[in-house]
């Protein structure tokens, strides 16, 4: 049988997104685990698609929802996160030894649920006679992904408790711009997102305080040395508080964000 953090590299290198995300659900959760393993990083990861096209974020422009080319647009960038996702979860399972066996556990259960949220996209995306790749996107979180890749402290604070807490943050709006628009389907699917992605911030949470207690760090101010360092993007309001709630975040947390 193989062993898991191994066996998530396979997913990761695949560069067809569809054929990426099947095969993200098809590895079995109860793979035996190496926790102390050192994997060396094979070439070409993450496997990428031709299409789409990448460019830099401010580069791309919020998508008009009087159209149905708008439309699709929106839902494309949400299905080009959950890709990312994908990667972001398989990337973390194999690249950092020593954690404890539940540690790589959680994050191929979410790279599995970050597969589904893809395949739902894709399958609404082809719906409105479009597909992934049909759109510009940007490489923000895997950006994010390489500046952090010697440290698993700083992975887990500025990926799922930075830039996927975001996610929390503008799911609310995202989904009201579809369903104003009249796609009631993405809506539904941006509910199913949100549920999950509360556990994905959630794990996120667990972790970075397991590692400041291993580390002897105070986890607020860590945090802030972090995203300083690594030039996390800035947190702005609107914040979903009920979501962050949910996902771990405790008071003192919300009340740093308030901060200048």
């Amino acid at each position: 049988m193989p062993e898991l953090r191994q066996a998530t590299l396979a997913p990761l290198l695949i560069a067809d997104a569809p054929a990426k995300a099947a095969a993200t659900l098809a590895l079995p959760i109860d793979l035996p685990v190496d926790t102390a393993a050192v994997l060396d990083p094979p070439a070409g990861i993450p496997g990428r698609p031709a299409r789409p096209c990448l460019v830099e974020h401010i580069r791309l422009k919020a998508p008009s929802m009087r159209t149905p080319a708008g439309i699709a647009a929106l839902v494309h960038s949400i299905a080009h996160i959950e890709l990312n996702a994908i990667d972001l979860a398989l990337d973390i399972c194999w690249r950092f030894p020593g954690m404890p066996e539940a540690f790589y556990r959680d994050w191929l259960r979410i790279a599995q649920e970050e597969a589904t949220h893809f395949t739902l996209l894709r399958d609404h995306l082809l719906t409105l006679g479009f597909d992934y790749g049909d759109f510009d996107a940007h490489n923000a979180l895997w950006d994010m992904a390489q500046r952090t890749r010697h440290d698993l402290l700083a992975r887990i604070a500025l990926v799922p408790r930075t830039l996927e807490a975001r996610g929390l943050d503008a799911s609310p709006a995202v989904r009201a711009k579809l369903v104003g628009a009249g796609d009631h389907a993405a809506g539904a699917i941006l509910d199913i997102i949100l549920r999950d992605e509360i556990g994905h911030v959630a794990a996120g949470n667990r972790w970075y305080r397991f590692l400041c207690a291993q580390r002897g760090l105070d986890p607020i101010a860590t945090y802030a040395e972090l995203a300083a360092h690594h030039q996390a993007p800035r947190l702005r309001a609107p914040f979903n508080l009920e979501a962050r709630r949910a996902a771990g975040f405790d008071e003192a947390e919300l009340a740093a964000l308030a901060q200048p």
